[in-house]
């Protein structure tokens, strides 16, 4: 991970990226969205996508999975709250499901 992935962005940071980003709020030191899809089979084989894009980032999310709702939470632990990599695994993940 470079030092610009590792590095916690600012309130000012992290509010442009979230006007950047389609219905992800934040809470507290995580960033979050919940998406809604056809069925659980549909809510699971999302989750499975998901995985493979954060096992290949090697930054890996809070999953909640609630029938067809699929609840992800972002932050970087080693870094203390919110860094460039969540925001880019945000994106990443906003593609999936757009795709």
């Amino acid at each position: 991970m470079s030092e610009a992935e590792a590095r916690r962005l600012s309130d000012e940071e992290i509010q442009a990226a979230l006007d950047g980003l389609s219905d992800w709020d934040r809470e507290g030191e995580a960033v979050v969205r919940t998406y809604r899809l056809k069925d659980f089979a549909a809510a699971t084989n999302f989750v499975n996508a998901v995985a493979e894009l954060a096992e290949a980032a090697r930054h890996h999310p809070d999953i909640d999975i609630r029938y067809n709702r699929v609840r992800i939470a972002l932050s970087t632990h080693d870094a203390g709250g919110i860094t460039r990599r969540d925001v880019e695994l945000a994106e990443g993940i906003d593609g999936l499901h757009a795709g």
